[in-house]
């Protein structure tokens, strides 16, 4: 019973790809954790899924980003790309619709990666944990490793 309390939770990999620490993301906001901390990942792959099992909350409009929160109250957000919001959906295919409880490994959004490269887009993809101050006590991410979307995991925490 005691270790119910100290119980790791895992996150994985949204896509397959190469993780990286967000201060490599080109973009100030992820970069400084402003909307939250956690990791990033270059794609590889082009299908983007549920990194845990929770409530697919959002699906923003244009698709380039989604939102869950999980039974243990923590929020998290997936953001494909850097300033992909301007493609106003270009490149993006919604794959299920939000307001469903989902998976870890349920697809998502799937992408059109190299038309959103030619538009001259990054796809580094932000990883985060939204309410890391209210709900975390403390996380390890797993940095400059290839891993498969659906089955790595990338990310390890303790909650409050």
């Amino acid at each position: 019973m005691f270790g119910l309390f100290k119980k790791d939770f895992q996150l994985i990999a949204p896509v397959s790809g190469t993780t990286m620490n967000l201060s490599e993301v080109p973009d100030e906001v992820f970069a400084g954790k402003m909307a939250g901390d956690g990791l990033a990942i270059n794609p590889t792959g082009d299908v983007f899924v549920a990194p845990a099992d929770g409530e697919l909350n959002l699906i923003f409009k244009t698709n380039h980003a989604f939102a869950l929160t999980l039974s243990n109250g923590v929020e998290l957000l997936v953001h494909i790309g850097v300033d992909t919001v301007s493609l106003n959906g270009e490149g993006f295919e919604r794959l299920i619709e939000p307001g469903v409880k989902v998976k870890a490994g349920t697809p998502i959004i799937k992408i059109n990666k190299d038309f959103i490269l030619s538009k001259g887009f990054s796809l580094a993809t932000p990883l985060l944990i939204t309410n890391v101050d209210d709900s975390i006590k403390e996380f390890k991410n797993l940095i400059g490793k290839t891993v498969t979307g659906g089955q790595d995991v990338v990310l390890t925490y303790k909650i409050k």
